[in-house]
């Protein structure tokens, strides 16, 4: 019994990686159950079982007599069922695109908060998101220090939550705190505001374990939009 359970974990796990990776991207439907018996070696019920917890996690759907449809490639998918702000604003009429303006391996100090995240060392990540081509979202996250391996084209490219999955950082959970800050000169400057305050969310993602695998702080330029939340019931 125990080894049928570390079967279809494992098969779940296989599944999900290659949606992560787009081989099965969303919409699209994912092998059939002979097809994935054949693919992995393993049992029918093995198979079923693995179905069913992506399901359950709303990764995919599975409809009597038409196969299994991909629903989400959303590494933390289960974790809320909040949409992203950057997803309702890319599914609304604003043109959205990012620019990595840093990405660095930095040492810390003990008497620094990130230490006891992070420990000595961490990656930080710096990056802009525009919107109608007008800066909007200053975004800086500190990263396990084993990130520094990632090239910059693949933080470019790919989804930071995807980049931590695919490295072992799997995460359970997370928690947003927001609050009003007052702009330094030099986020002024890159948000090309001559606003005072600002909204500022801070972010905290931790395993399973409670181990810390990204801490975030993103200051929201909200004269050009305000910051909105679609909750699902």
């Amino acid at each position: 019994m125990k080894r049928t359970r570390v079967l279809y974990l494992e098969v779940a796990d296989k599944i999900k990686e290659d949606i992560f990776s787009g081989k099965y991207p969303v919409g699209s439907m994912l092998p059939t159950e002979n097809e994935l018996e054949e693919l992995f070696q393993v049992s029918k019920i093995t198979v079923r079982k693995a179905i069913e917890l992506l399901a359950t996690d709303e990764y995919v759907e599975k409809k009597s007599g038409r196969g299994t449809t991909v629903l989400s490639n959303r590494p933390y998918n289960r974790l809320s069922k909040a949409e992203s702000f950057t997803q309702i604003l890319k599914d609304s009429q604003y043109e959205v695109c990012k620019e990595t303006i840093g990405l660095e391996k930095i040492s810390i100090k003990k008497d620094d908060p990130l230490y006891s995240m992070f420990g000595s060392a961490a990656v930080c990540f710096k990056r802009l998101y525009y919107l109608n081509d007008q800066p909007y979202i200053y975004f800086v996250h500190y990263l396990p220090k084993d990130m520094n391996k990632m090239k910059q084209k693949e933080f470019d490219k790919e989804s930071l939550y995807r980049l931590l999955t695919q490295n072992n950082h799997i995460i359970d959970s997370f928690s947003d705190d927001f609050s009003a800050t007052f702009l330094t000169d030099e986020e002024k400057e890159l948000l090309k505001t001559d606003s005072e305050i600002a909204i500022k969310r801070t972010r905290r993602s931790t395993t399973e374990d409670k181990e810390v695998v990204e801490y975030s702080e993103a200051i929201y330029h909200t004269d050009l939009h305000p910051y909105h939340i679609n909750y699902e019931t």
